[in-house]
């Protein structure tokens, strides 16, 4: 079953999914690329209201995440 993950570009480990859930810790994977998307979007307005607001130093930039395809074991 096809499913999708969101990626971050990291130094270390270049891409990696680093969302998990909160309460297994699993990896967070989305049943279609536009819910992953809607997530991301979500995310990064998250984060610009949060640089808005003086909470953060700066905001995560859309250029630092991709979407996959990757398939569920």
């Amino acid at each position: 079953m096809k499913k999708y993950e969101i990626q971050h570009y990291t130094l270390c480990d270049g891409w990696i999914n680093t969302w998990s859930d909160g309460e297994t810790g699993k990896p967070t994977l989305y049943d279609s690329f536009e819910d992953a998307l809607n997530e991301l979007d979500s995310f990064l307005a998250d984060e610009e209201e949060a640089f808005a607001n003086g909470n953060i130093a700066s905001p995560y930039e859309r250029e630092e995440f991709k979407i996959v395809e990757v398939q569920n074991a």
